[in-house]
């Protein structure tokens, strides 16, 4: 049987849109992985780093015994797990190879069914660069991913917390890139000469300012820094705890490297982040979007209960997971809401007073 290209475009913008959200959530599941794989401090336990033949687990005692006299002949193991046992290995090498795993499967179920949406043609005009765009970030991700891993195998025990700041906010980014495509591409679906949406300068700022916290909470991860003070709203005894600055660094060096700094100013940054998310999902709101204001509200309200629950609970793995997972739930919401602000004109000004009826209410 011989497959022919089509001669004419049979354009399929629903069909991308449905399997683009197939593919946010795929992604949205390796962030919750790598969370996990982050707490449970398992992401150094693979060390090389082998796109094709990695897929491969070991299957059986001479190979899992290879994999980990690699892993004890680095200064995780020689400095902080000296004695492990295999199958404690055994248990934070799942976490890693999960994580992998996940990334070469988004690799694959992006890959082939692009490339069958531009064999048939059914990729709307001006979309194909953007979509070949989100599957190269992917192929960097890997990349990054491992640059992440590599800088943990030589002299310190750890991976650099810039490295897994940079790591995870590129994941939200193609994240929030498939999820912003694939509501311009329902648009094209209800008008073929539909315009994709505007990124407005309110939005902008807004999803600037959770990003920043993003990223300091990121920070707070590669840090360790949410062990610092298991106590909220004070830090201990005070506010911001004596001997907390360290004079002999510079302002930025404490803003990014000092553990006790960088969660206070993600605990404090917080309520700046909420502000600017209910922000936008209120003006969201009033273009008729009644689903913003709840959604993004519930959101913010369980993502800081959820960060104040890590604190008090000493970082108990299942509510800083659940953490980090409401946060990307966040993002996407206000993606959506961003969205819908740079695609609907404001609606007029007698229809004003029944939204903020509503929003009273």
């Amino acid at each position: 049987m011989r497959l022919s290209r089509p001669h004419a475009p049979a354009i399929r913008p629903r069909h991308i849109a449905n399997w683009l959200i197939a593919m946010a959530v795929l992604v949205f599941c390796m962030i919750v992985v790598g969370g996990i794989t982050r707490l449970t401090e398992s992401g150094l336990s693979m060390v090389t780093w082998e796109p094709i033949s990695g897929i491969v687990p070991p299957l059986n005692t001479a190979q899992w015994m290879a994999e980990f006299d690699a892993y004890r002949a680095t200064p995780e193991y020689l400095k902080v797990n000296r004695g492990m046992t295999l199958a404690a290995f055994q248990g934070i090498f799942f976490w890693e190879y999960l994580h992998r795993v996940i990334g070469r499967l988004i690799g694959i179920a992006f890959a082939l069914p692009l490339l069958w949406f531009w064999w048939r043609r059914a990729i709307p005009k001006g979309y194909g660069p953007r979509l070949a765009a989100l599957l190269a970030l992917g192929g960097l991700q890997g990349a990054i991913g491992w640059w992440m891993v590599a800088s943990g195998l030589v002299d310190r025990p750890d991976v650099s917390h810039l490295r897994l700041a940079t790591h995870l906010s590129a994941a939200l980014f193609i994240f929030s890139g498939m999820i912003w495509t694939a509501r311009d591409l329902r648009l094209v679906a209800r008008d073929v000469d539909a315009a994709p949406a505007r990124l407005r300068t309110g939005s902008i700022v807004a999803l600037a300012i959770v990003a920043v916290q993003i990223i300091i909470g990121a920070l707070v991860a590669g840090l360790d820094a949410g062990y610092a003070f298991s106590s909220w709203p004070m830090m201990g005894d005070s506010w911001f705890p004596a001997g907390g600055w360290r004079d002999t660094m510079g302002v930025a060096a404490n803003l990014i490297d000092n553990p006790i700094v960088v969660q206070f100013v993600h605990r404090w940054f917080a309520w700046i982040a909420a502000g600017a998310a209910i922000s936008l999902a209120l003006r969201a709101a009033r273009t008729g979007a009644m689903w913003a204001l709840p959604l993004t509200g519930g959101l913010v309200a369980a993502q800081i209960a959820l960060g104040i629950g890590a604190l008090l609970s000493g970082v108990a793995i299942p509510i800083a997971a659940a953490h980090q997972a409401v946060g990307a739930l966040l993002l996407a919401a206000l993606v959506a809401c961003a969205h819908r602000v740079g695609s609907s004109p404001v609606r007029a000004a007698s229809r004003s007073p029944r939204v903020g009826q509503v929003l009273a209410h």
